[in-house]
Protein backbone atom coordinates (compact mmCIF):
# COMPACT_ATOMS: atom_id res chain seq x y z
CA UNK A 1 0.00 0.00 0.00
CA UNK A 2 1.68 3.69 -0.80
CA UNK A 3 2.23 6.14 1.87
CA UNK A 4 0.20 8.48 0.06
CA UNK A 5 -3.09 9.65 -0.66
CA UNK A 6 -2.10 9.66 -4.62
CA UNK A 7 0.21 8.42 -7.05
CA UNK A 8 0.09 11.20 -8.75
CA UNK A 9 -1.43 14.42 -8.10
CA UNK A 10 -2.05 16.83 -11.50
CA UNK A 11 -2.49 20.69 -10.48
CA UNK A 12 -4.17 22.33 -13.46
CA UNK A 13 -6.42 20.47 -15.50
CA UNK A 14 -6.32 21.78 -19.09
CA UNK A 15 -5.29 19.67 -22.17
CA UNK A 16 -2.19 18.72 -21.03
CA UNK A 17 -3.01 17.96 -17.08
CA UNK A 18 -5.82 15.87 -18.31
CA UNK A 19 -4.00 13.69 -20.80
CA UNK A 20 -1.40 13.30 -18.15
CA UNK A 21 -4.15 12.16 -15.55
CA UNK A 22 -6.38 9.98 -17.63
CA UNK A 23 -2.82 8.05 -19.55
CA UNK A 24 -1.49 7.38 -15.91
CA UNK A 25 -4.82 5.87 -14.79
CA UNK A 26 -4.86 3.83 -17.86
CA UNK A 27 -1.38 2.30 -16.53
CA UNK A 28 -2.87 1.39 -13.13
CA UNK A 29 -1.74 4.72 -11.29
CA UNK A 30 -4.37 6.49 -8.61
CA UNK A 31 -4.69 9.87 -9.60
CA UNK A 32 -6.35 13.36 -8.88
CA UNK A 33 -6.48 16.74 -10.67
CA UNK A 34 -7.37 20.15 -9.39
CA UNK A 35 -8.67 23.15 -10.93
CA UNK A 36 -9.36 26.60 -8.96
CA UNK A 37 -11.10 27.53 -12.90
CA UNK A 38 -13.05 25.44 -15.55
CA UNK A 39 -12.11 22.13 -16.40
CA UNK A 40 -10.61 22.41 -20.11
CA UNK A 41 -7.86 25.28 -19.03
CA UNK A 42 -6.81 27.69 -21.97
CA UNK A 43 -7.65 26.37 -25.31
CA UNK A 44 -11.41 25.22 -24.42
CA UNK A 45 -12.29 27.76 -22.08
CA UNK A 46 -11.11 31.19 -22.94
CA UNK A 47 -8.49 30.62 -25.97
CA UNK A 48 -8.59 28.47 -29.06
CA UNK A 49 -11.87 26.34 -29.64
CA UNK A 50 -14.14 29.56 -28.73
CA UNK A 51 -11.52 32.21 -30.61
CA UNK A 52 -11.60 29.29 -33.75
CA UNK A 53 -15.96 29.61 -33.72
CA UNK A 54 -15.34 33.71 -33.83
CA UNK A 55 -13.42 33.24 -36.55
CA UNK A 56 -16.06 31.32 -38.21
CA UNK A 57 -18.88 34.15 -37.56
CA UNK A 58 -15.98 36.76 -38.91
CA UNK A 59 -15.82 34.98 -42.28
CA UNK A 60 -19.57 34.85 -43.15
CA UNK A 61 -19.34 39.14 -43.79
CA UNK A 62 -17.60 37.81 -46.69
CA UNK A 63 -19.21 34.80 -47.53
CA UNK A 64 -22.20 37.09 -48.48
CA UNK A 65 -20.68 39.38 -50.61
CA UNK A 66 -19.19 37.10 -52.78
CA UNK A 67 -22.11 34.74 -53.11
CA UNK A 68 -23.67 37.18 -55.53
CA UNK A 69 -20.84 36.36 -57.91
CA UNK A 70 -22.14 32.70 -58.07
CA UNK A 71 -25.45 33.76 -58.72
CA UNK A 72 -26.76 33.78 -54.94
CA UNK A 73 -28.68 36.80 -54.25
CA UNK A 74 -30.60 36.95 -50.49
CA UNK A 75 -34.14 38.64 -49.89
CA UNK A 76 -32.20 41.25 -47.73
CA UNK A 77 -29.19 42.53 -46.11
CA UNK A 78 -27.58 40.44 -43.75
CA UNK A 79 -27.79 41.29 -39.99
CA UNK A 80 -25.32 40.35 -37.30
CA UNK A 81 -25.88 40.00 -33.31
CA UNK A 82 -22.61 40.07 -31.12
CA UNK A 83 -25.22 38.85 -28.22
CA UNK A 84 -26.36 35.63 -30.44
CA UNK A 85 -22.64 34.44 -31.06
CA UNK A 86 -21.09 34.62 -28.06
CA UNK A 87 -24.38 32.89 -26.65
CA UNK A 88 -23.91 30.09 -28.66
CA UNK A 89 -20.32 30.23 -28.46
CA UNK A 90 -20.98 30.14 -24.59
CA UNK A 91 -23.60 26.98 -25.14
CA UNK A 92 -20.60 24.76 -26.86
CA UNK A 93 -18.14 25.52 -24.35
CA UNK A 94 -20.22 24.52 -21.68
CA UNK A 95 -20.58 21.23 -23.87
CA UNK A 96 -17.20 20.59 -24.26
CA UNK A 97 -16.61 21.62 -19.95
CA UNK A 98 -19.04 18.76 -19.08
CA UNK A 99 -17.09 16.00 -21.86
CA UNK A 100 -14.00 17.05 -20.12
CA UNK A 101 -15.65 16.30 -16.73
CA UNK A 102 -17.18 12.65 -18.00
CA UNK A 103 -13.53 12.11 -19.51
CA UNK A 104 -12.06 12.48 -15.99
CA UNK A 105 -14.88 10.75 -14.16
CA UNK A 106 -14.83 8.02 -16.77
CA UNK A 107 -10.96 7.54 -15.92
CA UNK A 108 -11.74 7.34 -11.99
CA UNK A 109 -9.63 10.63 -11.64
CA UNK A 110 -10.42 12.73 -8.78
CA UNK A 111 -11.61 15.77 -9.02
CA UNK A 112 -10.75 19.23 -6.90
CA UNK A 113 -12.50 22.06 -7.90
CA UNK A 114 -10.29 24.10 -6.29
CA UNK A 115 -7.03 26.00 -6.27
CA UNK A 116 -4.04 23.82 -4.97
CA UNK A 117 -0.98 25.22 -3.91
CA UNK A 118 2.33 23.23 -2.18
CA UNK A 119 2.97 22.60 1.24
CA UNK A 120 6.18 20.80 0.88
CA UNK A 121 7.45 18.08 -1.93
CA UNK A 122 4.44 15.58 -1.57
CA UNK A 123 1.95 17.60 -0.33
CA UNK A 124 -0.89 19.77 -1.61
CA UNK A 125 -3.67 22.56 0.16
CA UNK A 126 -6.90 22.11 -1.36
CA UNK A 127 -9.93 23.65 -0.11
CA UNK A 128 -8.04 23.93 3.38
CA UNK A 129 -6.79 20.25 3.26
CA UNK A 130 -3.63 18.56 2.96
CA UNK A 131 -3.84 15.99 0.21
CA UNK A 132 -0.15 13.88 -0.36
CA UNK A 133 0.83 12.25 -3.75
CA UNK A 134 3.92 10.28 -4.60
CA UNK A 135 4.58 12.98 -7.48
CA UNK A 136 2.95 15.69 -8.59
CA UNK A 137 2.47 16.93 -11.96
CA UNK A 138 2.04 21.13 -12.35
CA UNK A 139 -0.42 21.97 -15.44
CA UNK A 140 -1.18 25.35 -14.70
CA UNK A 141 -0.51 27.01 -18.30
CA UNK A 142 -0.38 30.74 -18.24
CA UNK A 143 -2.59 34.35 -18.71
CA UNK A 144 -2.31 37.14 -20.93
CA UNK A 145 -0.74 40.14 -19.52
CA UNK A 146 -1.29 43.98 -19.89
CA UNK A 147 1.82 46.21 -19.58
CA UNK A 148 1.94 48.72 -16.65
CA UNK A 149 0.94 52.41 -18.09
CA UNK A 150 -1.45 54.86 -16.58
CA UNK A 151 -5.04 53.68 -17.27
CA UNK A 152 -4.25 50.22 -17.82
CA UNK A 153 -6.99 49.07 -15.84
CA UNK A 154 -9.84 49.88 -18.23
CA UNK A 155 -7.99 47.26 -21.48
CA UNK A 156 -9.19 43.90 -21.55
CA UNK A 157 -7.16 41.14 -22.95
CA UNK A 158 -8.27 37.98 -24.75
CA UNK A 159 -10.24 36.64 -21.95
CA UNK A 160 -12.48 39.22 -21.32
CA UNK A 161 -12.75 39.61 -25.18
CA UNK A 162 -14.80 36.26 -25.07
CA UNK A 163 -17.47 37.59 -23.05
CA UNK A 164 -18.29 41.44 -23.67
CA UNK A 165 -21.58 42.33 -23.72
CA UNK A 166 -21.30 44.78 -26.78
CA UNK A 167 -19.51 44.40 -30.00
CA UNK A 168 -16.90 47.62 -29.46
CA UNK A 169 -17.65 49.98 -32.03
CA UNK A 170 -14.03 50.69 -32.34
CA UNK A 171 -11.46 48.80 -31.05
CA UNK A 172 -7.76 49.30 -31.06
CA UNK A 173 -5.76 45.60 -30.95
CA UNK A 174 -2.09 46.34 -29.10
CA UNK A 175 0.40 43.47 -30.10
CA UNK A 176 1.87 41.84 -33.10
CA UNK A 177 1.39 37.59 -32.21
CA UNK A 178 -0.82 35.24 -33.54
CA UNK A 179 -3.26 36.45 -30.96
CA UNK A 180 -3.40 40.04 -31.91
CA UNK A 181 -3.71 39.23 -35.52
CA UNK A 182 -6.32 36.78 -34.96
CA UNK A 183 -8.69 38.89 -32.73
CA UNK A 184 -8.07 41.80 -35.19
CA UNK A 185 -9.39 40.19 -38.04
CA UNK A 186 -12.20 39.05 -36.03
CA UNK A 187 -13.45 42.19 -35.03
CA UNK A 188 -12.82 43.40 -38.48
CA UNK A 189 -14.99 40.54 -40.16
CA UNK A 190 -17.77 41.11 -37.53
CA UNK A 191 -17.71 44.92 -38.84
CA UNK A 192 -16.20 46.90 -35.82
CA UNK A 193 -13.33 49.52 -36.85
CA UNK A 194 -10.10 48.14 -36.22
CA UNK A 195 -6.86 49.13 -35.19
CA UNK A 196 -3.74 47.52 -34.26
CA UNK A 197 -0.64 48.55 -33.17
CA UNK A 198 2.82 47.14 -33.28
CA UNK A 199 5.82 48.11 -31.52
CA UNK A 200 8.21 46.80 -33.47
CA UNK A 201 8.57 46.90 -37.83
CA UNK A 202 6.58 43.58 -38.57
CA UNK A 203 3.87 41.25 -37.32
CA UNK A 204 4.30 37.69 -36.37
CA UNK A 205 8.22 37.81 -34.77
CA UNK A 206 9.48 34.71 -35.57
CA UNK A 207 7.76 33.51 -38.87
CA UNK A 208 8.95 33.56 -42.11
CA UNK A 209 9.63 37.40 -43.31
CA UNK A 210 8.02 36.50 -46.50
CA UNK A 211 4.63 35.18 -44.66
CA UNK A 212 5.04 38.45 -42.05
CA UNK A 213 4.98 40.84 -45.29
CA UNK A 214 2.34 39.32 -47.02
CA UNK A 215 -0.09 38.76 -43.87
CA UNK A 216 0.71 42.83 -43.42
CA UNK A 217 -0.95 43.31 -46.71
CA UNK A 218 -3.94 41.21 -46.91
CA UNK A 219 -5.12 42.05 -43.20
CA UNK A 220 -5.32 45.89 -44.77
CA UNK A 221 -7.33 44.60 -47.71
CA UNK A 222 -10.10 42.97 -44.92
CA UNK A 223 -10.25 46.48 -43.37
CA UNK A 224 -7.44 46.52 -40.60
CA UNK A 225 -5.51 50.02 -39.78
CA UNK A 226 -2.07 48.41 -39.69
CA UNK A 227 0.10 50.68 -37.38
CA UNK A 228 3.59 49.56 -37.22
CA UNK A 229 6.66 51.07 -34.88
CA UNK A 230 3.70 52.38 -32.63
CA UNK A 231 2.42 51.56 -29.69
CA UNK A 232 0.07 53.47 -26.72
CA UNK A 233 1.43 54.81 -23.67
CA UNK A 234 -1.67 55.44 -21.87
CA UNK A 235 -5.34 55.05 -21.16
CA UNK A 236 -7.88 57.67 -20.58
CA UNK A 237 -11.34 56.85 -19.98
CA UNK A 238 -13.99 59.75 -20.75
CA UNK A 239 -16.82 60.38 -19.54
CA UNK A 240 -18.92 59.11 -21.77
CA UNK A 241 -17.04 55.85 -21.69
CA UNK A 242 -14.90 56.47 -24.49
CA UNK A 243 -10.92 55.48 -23.98
CA UNK A 244 -8.61 58.17 -25.16
CA UNK A 245 -5.27 56.42 -26.32
CA UNK A 246 -2.13 58.21 -26.06
CA UNK A 247 0.55 56.72 -28.89
CA UNK A 248 4.02 57.12 -29.07
CA UNK A 249 5.34 60.20 -30.68
CA UNK A 250 2.47 62.28 -29.00
CA UNK A 251 -0.68 60.87 -31.24
CA UNK A 252 -4.42 60.34 -29.77
CA UNK A 253 -7.13 57.69 -30.40
CA UNK A 254 -10.27 57.93 -28.92
CA UNK A 255 -11.99 54.23 -29.21
CA UNK A 256 -14.48 52.23 -27.76
CA UNK A 257 -12.15 49.42 -26.36
CA UNK A 258 -8.47 48.28 -26.09
CA UNK A 259 -7.11 44.63 -26.22
CA UNK A 260 -3.95 43.91 -25.08
CA UNK A 261 -2.36 40.75 -26.75
CA UNK A 262 1.36 41.20 -25.85
CA UNK A 263 2.36 38.61 -24.45
CA UNK A 264 1.39 35.81 -21.86
CA UNK A 265 2.66 34.84 -18.40
CA UNK A 266 3.21 30.94 -16.45
CA UNK A 267 0.44 30.79 -13.79
CA UNK A 268 2.81 30.14 -11.30
CA UNK A 269 2.14 33.32 -8.81
CA UNK A 270 1.35 31.94 -4.98
CA UNK A 271 1.81 28.59 -6.17
CA UNK A 272 3.95 27.49 -3.28
CA UNK A 273 6.83 26.87 -5.60
CA UNK A 274 9.31 28.57 -3.46
CA UNK A 275 8.04 26.41 -0.16
CA UNK A 276 9.50 23.18 -2.07
CA UNK A 277 12.52 24.80 -4.04
CA UNK A 278 11.84 24.34 -7.63
CA UNK A 279 13.48 26.85 -9.54
CA UNK A 280 11.58 29.05 -12.22
CA UNK A 281 12.88 31.78 -15.02
CA UNK A 282 13.33 35.13 -14.60
CA UNK A 283 9.86 35.42 -15.74
CA UNK A 284 8.23 32.77 -13.24
CA UNK A 285 8.19 29.44 -15.70
CA UNK A 286 9.26 26.50 -14.53
CA UNK A 287 13.09 25.23 -14.93
CA UNK A 288 12.02 21.49 -16.56
CA UNK A 289 14.37 18.98 -17.54
CA UNK A 290 14.22 16.76 -21.05
CA UNK A 291 12.40 14.27 -19.13
CA UNK A 292 9.71 17.45 -17.97
CA UNK A 293 10.80 17.39 -14.18
CA UNK A 294 11.60 19.97 -12.54
CA UNK A 295 14.65 20.95 -9.62
CA UNK A 296 12.75 18.96 -7.28
CA UNK A 297 12.74 14.80 -8.33
CA UNK A 298 8.97 13.90 -7.85
CA UNK A 299 7.94 17.14 -9.27
CA UNK A 300 7.11 17.78 -13.03
CA UNK A 301 5.69 20.18 -15.01
CA UNK A 302 4.18 20.07 -18.91
CA UNK A 303 3.17 22.86 -20.72
CA UNK A 304 2.81 26.76 -20.62
CA UNK A 305 4.10 26.84 -16.93
CA UNK A 306 7.25 26.00 -18.75
CA UNK A 307 7.26 28.55 -21.11
CA UNK A 308 8.53 26.38 -23.55
CA UNK A 309 6.01 26.14 -26.68
CA UNK A 310 2.87 27.82 -26.41
CA UNK A 311 0.69 25.62 -28.26
CA UNK A 312 -2.12 23.00 -26.99
CA UNK A 313 -0.90 20.02 -29.19
CA UNK A 314 2.59 20.61 -27.05
CA UNK A 315 1.05 20.56 -23.57
CA UNK A 316 -0.68 17.02 -24.71
CA UNK A 317 2.06 15.38 -26.20
CA UNK A 318 4.16 16.61 -22.96
CA UNK A 319 1.32 14.96 -20.97
CA UNK A 320 1.47 11.67 -22.69
CA UNK A 321 5.39 11.76 -22.90
CA UNK A 322 4.99 12.37 -18.91
CA UNK A 323 2.67 9.11 -18.31
CA UNK A 324 3.98 6.89 -20.78
CA UNK A 325 7.53 7.37 -19.02
CA UNK A 326 6.94 7.41 -15.67
CA UNK A 327 3.70 5.37 -15.46
CA UNK A 328 3.96 2.95 -18.88
CA UNK A 329 7.38 2.08 -18.95
CA UNK A 330 7.49 3.50 -22.44
CA UNK A 331 9.89 6.39 -21.78
CA UNK A 332 10.56 8.97 -24.89
CA UNK A 333 10.97 12.63 -25.31
CA UNK A 334 9.23 15.42 -26.89
CA UNK A 335 10.73 16.66 -30.60
CA UNK A 336 10.32 20.65 -30.28
CA UNK A 337 11.53 20.37 -34.55
CA UNK A 338 9.06 20.23 -37.24
CA UNK A 339 5.91 21.56 -35.41
CA UNK A 340 3.18 22.61 -37.50
CA UNK A 341 1.50 25.82 -36.86
CA UNK A 342 -1.69 27.75 -37.84
CA UNK A 343 -2.43 31.22 -37.18
CA UNK A 344 -6.19 31.62 -37.67
CA UNK A 345 -6.13 35.25 -39.11
CA UNK A 346 -7.58 36.00 -42.14
CA UNK A 347 -6.19 35.08 -44.37
CA UNK A 348 -4.94 31.92 -42.19
CA UNK A 349 -1.14 31.14 -41.98
CA UNK A 350 0.13 27.61 -42.07
CA UNK A 351 3.43 26.98 -41.16
CA UNK A 352 6.28 23.69 -40.71
CA UNK A 353 9.68 23.94 -40.05
CA UNK A 354 12.47 26.33 -40.60
CA UNK A 355 11.80 29.72 -42.22
CA UNK A 356 14.37 30.79 -45.10
CA UNK A 357 16.09 33.19 -42.08
CA UNK A 358 16.45 30.43 -40.13
CA UNK A 359 17.87 27.67 -42.59
CA UNK A 360 20.18 30.66 -43.88
CA UNK A 361 21.84 31.06 -40.54
CA UNK A 362 22.43 26.99 -40.04
CA UNK A 363 25.02 28.41 -42.79
CA UNK A 364 23.75 25.72 -45.42
CA UNK A 365 22.80 26.55 -48.82
CA UNK A 366 19.12 26.78 -49.45
CA UNK A 367 16.59 27.15 -52.48
CA UNK A 368 13.79 29.00 -51.93
CA UNK A 369 10.27 28.10 -54.37
CA UNK A 370 7.43 30.51 -54.14
CA UNK A 371 4.16 30.81 -55.61
CA UNK A 372 1.53 33.86 -55.20
CA UNK A 373 -1.98 33.50 -56.77
CA UNK A 374 -5.78 34.35 -56.47
CA UNK A 375 -7.53 31.78 -54.86
CA UNK A 376 -9.45 30.09 -57.06
CA UNK A 377 -13.01 31.02 -55.39
CA UNK A 378 -12.27 34.62 -55.77
CA UNK A 379 -11.38 34.25 -59.69
CA UNK A 380 -15.57 34.56 -59.91
CA UNK A 381 -16.39 37.03 -56.84
CA UNK A 382 -12.95 39.14 -57.66
CA UNK A 383 -11.80 39.90 -54.46
CA UNK A 384 -8.44 41.02 -54.00
CA UNK A 385 -6.62 38.28 -52.01
CA UNK A 386 -3.34 36.62 -52.83
CA UNK A 387 -2.41 33.21 -51.39
CA UNK A 388 1.51 32.74 -51.02
CA UNK A 389 2.97 29.47 -51.21
CA UNK A 390 6.58 28.89 -50.23
CA UNK A 391 9.02 25.64 -49.38
CA UNK A 392 12.72 26.09 -47.98
CA UNK A 393 14.86 23.51 -49.72
CA UNK A 394 18.51 22.43 -48.80
CA UNK A 395 20.75 22.41 -51.77
CA UNK A 396 22.74 19.89 -50.81
CA UNK A 397 20.45 17.05 -49.67
CA UNK A 398 17.08 18.14 -51.52
CA UNK A 399 15.33 17.93 -48.09
CA UNK A 400 12.59 20.22 -47.52
CA UNK A 401 13.01 21.64 -44.61
CA UNK A 402 10.27 24.14 -44.56
CA UNK A 403 6.51 24.61 -45.67
CA UNK A 404 4.67 27.97 -45.61
CA UNK A 405 1.11 29.44 -46.53
CA UNK A 406 -0.78 32.42 -46.38
CA UNK A 407 -4.72 31.65 -47.69
CA UNK A 408 -7.84 29.72 -47.39
CA UNK A 409 -7.82 26.60 -45.68
CA UNK A 410 -4.02 27.12 -44.33
CA UNK A 411 -4.53 24.93 -41.31
CA UNK A 412 -6.14 22.48 -42.60
CA UNK A 413 -3.29 22.20 -45.73
CA UNK A 414 -0.18 22.29 -43.27
CA UNK A 415 -1.31 19.00 -40.97
CA UNK A 416 -0.76 16.95 -44.13
CA UNK A 417 2.69 18.60 -45.11
CA UNK A 418 3.89 18.86 -41.86
CA UNK A 419 4.03 15.00 -41.79
CA UNK A 420 6.12 14.51 -44.78
CA UNK A 421 8.42 17.28 -43.65
CA UNK A 422 8.45 15.47 -39.85
CA UNK A 423 9.92 12.58 -42.14
CA UNK A 424 12.19 14.42 -44.12
CA UNK A 425 10.63 14.52 -47.22
CA UNK A 426 12.45 15.80 -50.47
CA UNK A 427 11.59 18.21 -52.86
CA UNK A 428 12.17 15.06 -55.37
CA UNK A 429 9.39 13.52 -53.40
CA UNK A 430 6.79 16.75 -53.70
CA UNK A 431 7.11 16.76 -57.06
CA UNK A 432 6.73 12.99 -57.70
CA UNK A 433 3.26 13.21 -55.84
CA UNK A 434 0.45 13.54 -57.88
CA UNK A 435 -1.87 16.93 -57.37
CA UNK A 436 -5.03 17.15 -56.23
CA UNK A 437 -6.95 19.26 -58.95
CA UNK A 438 -8.27 22.01 -58.64
CA UNK A 439 -7.05 22.58 -54.80
CA UNK A 440 -4.47 25.32 -53.52
CA UNK A 441 -2.71 22.51 -52.09
CA UNK A 442 -1.81 21.24 -55.13
CA UNK A 443 0.57 24.22 -55.60
CA UNK A 444 3.16 22.35 -52.59
CA UNK A 445 3.73 19.94 -55.20
CA UNK A 446 3.79 21.40 -58.67
CA UNK A 447 6.67 24.60 -57.53
CA UNK A 448 9.16 23.63 -59.99
CA UNK A 449 11.02 26.75 -60.55
CA UNK A 450 12.84 28.13 -58.09
CA UNK A 451 12.89 31.78 -57.16
CA UNK A 452 16.11 32.00 -55.38
CA UNK A 453 19.27 30.19 -53.62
Amino acid sequence: MSDYDFDLFVIGAGSGGVRAARVAFGYGAKVAIAEESRVGGTCVIRGCVPKKLLVYGAHFAEDFEDASAYGWTLPGEPTFSWQTLIANKDKEIDRLNGIYHKLLAGSNVTLFEHRATFKDAHTVVVDGKDVTAERILIAVGGHPTVPDIPGAEHAITSNEAFHLEQQPKRIVIVGGGYIAVEFAGIFAGLGSQVTQLYRSEQILRGFDNDIRNHLAEEIVKKGVDLRLNTNVTAIDKQSDGTLKLTLTGGGEMVVDAIMFATGRAPNTKGLGLEQVGIETKDNGAIKINKGLQTSVENIYAVGDVTDHVQLTPIAIKEGMAFADTVYGGKPWSMSYSNIPTAVFSQPPVGTVGLSEEEARAKGGEVVIYKSTFKPMRHTLSGRDEKTLMKLIVDKTTDVVLGAHMVGPDAAEIIQGIGIAVSMGATKAQFDQTVAVHPSAAEEFVTMRFPVES
